[in-house]
């Protein structure tokens, strides 16, 4: 899938909002860089952790009521 396309699925998650987005991936990128495993199929050396982070946000695996919680 093309990144415009994920990044557009993936802001309907942050209620359209591309600051929270943003806090979103940063995140969940350093919850991969620390060791949690991918909730898409990816793998973590071949794929930046932003980008599965992205991946994981748009296909609705990580939600905004679950960052806020945290």
């Amino acid at each position: 899938m093309r990144l415009e396309k994920v990044i557009s699925n993936a802001l309907k998650y942050a209620n359209d909002d591309s600051y929270i987005l943003s806090l979103m991936v940063s995140k969940r990128a350093n919850e991969l860089a620390e060791g949690a495993e991918p909730l898409v199929k990816a793998d973590k050396n071949k794929i930046k952790l932003t980008d599965i982070a992205l991946m994981e946000i748009a296909e609705g695996a990580i939600v905004l009521d679950k960052i806020i919680e945290e």
